[in-house]
Parts: structure tokens; sequence; C-alpha cells
């Protein structure tokens, strides 16, 4: 449903800026975007945070616990990898099961205990699960678009160039909207869907480990953390894929338009669902 109304104001601007051909022109970048996202989203996550494959003889604990939940997902074995950096965090990334991988830092390897890290690994398992980081590259790249397509139409309006196909100069309204208000629209939304996938992964999670209350630790801990030292390289395009905002400490409007629920919002759901599993 986001993703549609997404799609919907990118054709919507698309048509302010560009006329009757507007719309159509939009929607085949949209296309191009998605299709190239499809494909290539593990590929640009990974070498955006300088990942290193890990091979089972590298870390055989981390392997056989991985695979211990996969099979409890009925869900492939995916790719790990390693990112080098001593904050904890993880992120998955992927356009399916099958072409999935997941990333950890050595801070979060050497940080957690072994239901913590299965804690956070479910969740991971579970955005491959749901495709959410294919969803979210997706959203995205919508947002890129309609924040180009606005960037084009203030050029335009300040150099006089904001006319339609038939020389009427555009609508002063129309002109705002598109500058303004669609970017930020977008923002907003494609926010609010990261949100939401970020506590739909934490219940599926939960669901995958068995232990809620070992995942809410470990939010615990990776929040903690991030608010004490913000990770190197982190880049607020891609901090949506990990399952703590890398960004936290950095503080301001960074927070102000966060990609994650508060870390307290979080933990209170997966106490909820803790209590739920002890009274059945």
């Amino acid at each position: 449903m986001l993703l549609t109304l997404l799609s919907v104001i990118l054709m919507a601007i698309g048509g302010v800026v560009g006329g009757r051909s507007g719309p159509v022109t939009m929607l085949l970048i949209s296309f191009a975007m998605n299709f190239y996202t499809y494909w290539n989203c593990d590929k640009m996550a990974l070498r955006a945070y300088n990942a290193q494959p890990l091979s089972e003889s590298d870390v055989p604990e981390l392997y056989q616990l991985v695979r211990e939940l996969t099979e409890k997902a009925h869900m492939p074995m995916p790719r790990l990898y390693v990112i080098p950096t001593d904050v904890p965090n993880a992120f998955a990334t992927g356009r399916n099961e099958n072409h999935a991988a997941v990333a950890v830092t050595e801070g979060i390897l050497s940080m957690l205990d072994r239901d913590e890290l299965a804690g956070v690994l479910s969740h991971e398992l579970s955005h491959i699960r749901h495709r959410d980081t294919l969803i979210m590259t997706l959203a995205a790249s919508i947002a890129t678009a309609i924040s180009y397509i606005a960037n084009i139409a203030q050029w335009a309006a300040i150099f006089g160039g904001g006319r339609d196909e038939e020389g009427r100069s555009a609508n002063p309204i129309a002109l705002l909207v598109t500058i303004v208000v669609a970017p930020l629209a977008a923002t907003l939304i494609q926010l609010a869907l990261s949100r939401s996938r970020e506590f739909m992964a934490d219940a599926s999670g939960a669901e995958i480990s068995g232990k809620p209350l070992a995942l809410a630790n470990a939010l615990l801990k990776l929040d903690a953390y991030a608010h004490h030292k913000v990770m190197a390289d982190a880049k607020p395009a891609t901090c949506g894929l990990f399952i703590i905002n890398p960004l936290a400490g950095v503080g301001g409007m960074a927070n102000l338009f966060s990609t994650h629920p508060s870390t307290e919002e979080r933990v209170e759901k997966l106490r909820e669902i803790a209590a739920q599993m002890h009274s059945y």
C-alpha cells in the first residue's frame, strides 16, 4: 500500500514537470531503477560497508547457529559476511531467499551471547523471508526519483522553465507541491514503511528463535552502543537495512526522521510477545 502511494506521487509530479508525457516517463524511470536495484541490492549494500565473505571454517559456531535457525524457519542458508568494525550491528540483503546474505559486524560477534545473537539473526532472516530488503530498496529508489524531479522543478521555476508541452506556465500551486510537499511526503512514507517492517521482523524473529526477551536484550545493548559510537561510513540512505540505526548517536534532525521505531517501543512489544508465549 505504501509503495503504491509512493508510485502515485512519482507519477503525479512527473505530470507537473513533464506535461502529458511526464507520468509515462517517470513510470519508465521507476521501472528501470526498480529492476536494477532488484538484481543488485545485495552487491550494493555489501560493497557500501566493505563486507567480507565468511566461510564455515572461519566461524563454525556462527554457521551452526544460522543453520539451526534457517531449518526452523524452513529457509535456505544465506551467505554470511562480516563488516570490519567494532560497532555491533547487522543487516540482511538480497532479492529473495535464494539470493540472500546476512552481514554481521565484528563487534556484534564479540558483544552478544548466543541467545541474543540468535535473536538478531532471526530478525534478519525474517527480513529475507518477507523480502523486506527488496521492498525498502524499491521504496528508496522511488523516493530518490521524486527528489530528483523536485530539484528539476525547482531549477526550472528559478530560470523560467516551468511550462508545459503547449508553452503554458505551470500551475504555481502544483509546482509548489512538486518542489516542497511531494519529496517530504515521499520521505515520510518511506520512513513509515521502514518502521513497520522493523516491528514485523522483530515479531517474526521472536517466533523463529523462540526467545523474544533475548532479542529485546540484544536491541538494548546495540542501541546503547550506537548512541555511544557512530559507525564509520554509515550512510543515511542505507541505515534502514541495519537492525539498529547506525546513526542513532548523531542526534538532531537525523533522529527526527528515523528509519527505525524507538528501541523502547520495540522492546515493549517483544516483552508482550514473551508474555503471550508464556501464557500458553
